[in-house]
């Protein structure tokens, strides 16, 4: 026994807009996540990707991470913070290092050795891949900006080079939070 389904124009009329319903839900759906994502990419979380080696071992070249916007909001970055910020030189360009010297302070290098003001004592470099090389400095942080070098600092472009040496407190973006990518090295910065 053959049955044969009869489309009137009534059910087809039917499954059309059903059908038109299904894709507009499915678009609000999209268009809902690219706002949220977009919203939370621009007031709350930075993503970047390392382009080079200068923040090794800490942070390696290709890791991908998030940059907490807020992290700044109510005080200021503190020495050894990594931060995301414009290239004072081009600020076209998104850098990642370390903050080294603070506002008002005196940074100098002597034989690889940090040294804030008149301390005798150099700072903490424990977590370098290699010790530093070379004497660099005085460098005197002007107010509102700050001094950065790369972990891995020997091969690091970082205020040391730069035209334009110092940070401005405006020009500090994110502090570095999260690395999402590779997968077997997910984990907060440190």
């Amino acid at each position: 026994m053959n049955e044969t389904v009869n489309n009137t124009p009534e059910t087809e009329n039917k499954e059309n807009v059903k059908g038109k319903s299904e894709i507009w839900e499915y678009v609000r759906i999209v268009v809902a996540v690219v706002l949220v994502v977009g919203i939370v990419n621009t007031f709350f979380l930075l993503n970047a990707r390392i382009p080079s080696d200068s923040m090794e071992n800490t942070i390696t070249k290709g890791d991908q991470l998030f940059g907490n916007r807020l992290a700044y909001k109510d005080h200021d970055p503190e020495r050894y913070d990594i931060v995301i910020f414009k290239y004072p030189d081009d600020e076209k360009q998104l850098f990642i290092k370390r903050v080294i010297g603070l506002p008002g302070e005196t940074v100098t290098i002597i034989d690889g050795e940090v040294y804030i003001d008149d301390d005798p004592t150099p700072l903490d470099d424990s977590f370098l891949p290699e010790k530093m090389e070379g004497d660099f400095g005085p460098y005197e942080v002007p107010e509102d900006c700050y001094f950065m070098m790369g972990d891995n600092r020997n091969w690091s472009n970082d205020s040391r080079f730069w035209q334009n040496t110092y940070v401005r407190r405006d020009q500090i973006l994110a502090k570095a939070l999260l690395r999402y990518w590779p997968l077997n090295k997910i984990g907060f910065v440190e």
